[in-house]
């Protein structure tokens, strides 16, 4: 049985993701790389450190810090002004935190970084738990980061119902003994996981009972 669901965050729970690509691609064209959307794809749900690793091997980058303060003076305020929940998140996750459903982020955002999405958005409230990528030893798709959150919330990995929408994130759920659900906002079907292009309290629930 599933006690509890633990949500990835970018491009599930929030459209931060063009945002964030649009970030990393402004920075990096001033290093003289042009990122591609097969960039965008190979880093989906990869931690910042992956994430800088990968592009450090394409680009001559500065140093790993120097790289991040650039990318955050674009960032936040650009997330401030433009950043919002996907339309059917509020009514999901206040519809399952009603219920008295147990839950969790779990994120390969560094956990300020994450954090603060949530708060602007109006979802932190919601949830028990908030784990970041750089709480946990190893990224996604290492299972690192949904053990920490079970763990937060006290439900064993194998009665939590995961939500993600890249590849890396489904399958370090699944590493972590989770069961999973592929939100593919684009309307494609995964031909792994069970795919959904939206997500309600009502679809989660019956995916809770169903397990």
């Amino acid at each position: 049985m599933i006690d509890a669901v633990v949500f990835d965050c970018d491009g599930v729970l929030v459209d931060s993701e063009p945002i964030a690509d649009a970030i990393w691609s402004e920075v990096l064209a001033e290093r003289g790389y042009e990122a591609t959307e097969a960039d965008g794809d190979a880093c989906r749900g990869l931690t910042e450190p992956a994430t800088y690793d990968y592009f450090s091997e394409r680009a001559d980058l500065l140093p790993y810090d120097e790289h991040m303060a650039a990318l955050d003076a674009l960032r936040v305020p650009r997330f401030e002004r433009d950043l919002k929940a996907f339309p059917d998140t509020e009514e999901t996750v206040s519809g399952l935190a009603a219920q008295g459903i147990p839950l969790a982020v779990a994120s390969s955002s560094r956990r300020q970084a994450l954090e603060g999405k949530l708060e602007i958005v109006g979802l932190r409230r919601y949830f028990d738990a908030v784990v970041g990528g750089d709480e946990v030893e190893s990224g996604k798709p290492a299972p690192d980061v949904f053990l920490e959150a079970a763990r937060r919330l006290g439900v064993p990995p194998s009665a939590c119902l995961a939500i993600e929408d890249s590849d890396n994130g489904a399958a370090a759920a699944t590493a972590a003994g989770m069961r999973t659900i592929m939100v593919r906002r684009d309307g494609s079907i995964s031909p792994i996981y069970a795919s959904v292009s939206e997500v309600t309290a009502d679809l989660i629930l019956a995916w809770m009972w169903r397990f």
